[in-house]
C-alpha cells in the first residue's frame, strides 16, 4: 500500500497538506505558534517548546523504527558538512531571533491570526528563500562542502545496537522531561 503512495503524486499532495494542517494544529494546542512562549523557551523561562518537542521526538523515534523494522520504511542518512552546518544555523538563526518564531511555528501563528507572523514570517521566508535560491550556485562547490563527515547514524558511530541506542535515548529524553516537570520548568 504504502508504495502505492509513493508513486501517486496526488495523494501524496494531499497527505502532506493533512499533515501539515494536523501538524499546525497540534502547534497551536502546544502552545508553540505562541510568540511569548516561544520568547520564554530562548530566555530559558518557559520550556513549553522543549517539552512539546522532546515529546514528539520520544514517539517519533519509536515509530519511525517500528515501521523501518516491518519493512514500511527507510532511513537514508546524509553526508554533512560544517559549512553546510553553519550557513543552514546562520539561516535558521537570524530568522528566529528577529522574528521569534521557526519556519513551523511560524506558519502555525499565521494560521492563528498572528499578524507579525504573517508580515514579517511569510514575508521573511520567501525572501530568503528567494534570496538563497539566488546564492546557492556560489555556495554549493565551496562553502557548504568545507569539512564533509560521513553519513553515520548515532548507532553506527557507538558501534551499538539499534535498539539498546534507542532506549537509552529515549530514557533520557523521559528523564529529562521528568526533570524538567519536577522543578516546575
Amino acid at each position: 500500500m504504502l508504495v502505492r503512495l509513493h508513486k501517486n503524486k496526488n495523494a501524496q499532495i494531499v497527505l502532506g497538506l493533512l499533515f501539515g494542517i494536523a501538524f499546525g494544529f497540534l502547534l497551536q494546542k502546544g502552545g508553540v505558534t505562541d510568540y511569548n512562549v516561544i520568547i520564554g523557551q530562548l530566555l530559558l523561562t518557559d520550556f513549553t517548546v522543549l517539552k512539546v518537542m522532546l515529546s514528539a521526538v520520544i514517539v517519533g523515534m519509536i515509530g519511525f523504527h517500528l515501521l523501518k523494522y516491518f519493512g514500511h520504511v527507510q532511513s537514508h542518512a546524509a553526508e554533512g558538512s560544517i559549512g553546510s552546518n553553519v550557513i543552514g544555523g546562520l539561516i535558521f538563526g537570524v530568522g528566529f531571533a528577529f522574528l521569534g518564531y521557526c519556519p513551523g511555528t511560524v506558519a502555525g501563528a499565521v494560521g492563528t491570526g498572528a499578524l507579525d507572523a504573517l508580515l514579517g514570517g511569510m514575508v521573511g521566508l520567501l525572501i530568503g528563500a528567494g534570496f538563497f535560491a539566488e546564492v546557492y550556485p556560489q555556495l554549493k562547490n565551496r562553502i557548504l562542502v568545507w569539512g564533509k563527515f560521513p553519513a553515520v547514524t548515532v548507532p553506527e558511530f557507538l558501534k551499538l545496537n539499534l535498539w539498546i541506542v534507542i532506549i537509552l535515548m529515549e530514557m533520557v529524553m523521559i528523564g529529562f522531561l521528568v526533570v524538567l516537570e519536577h522543578f516546575g520548568l
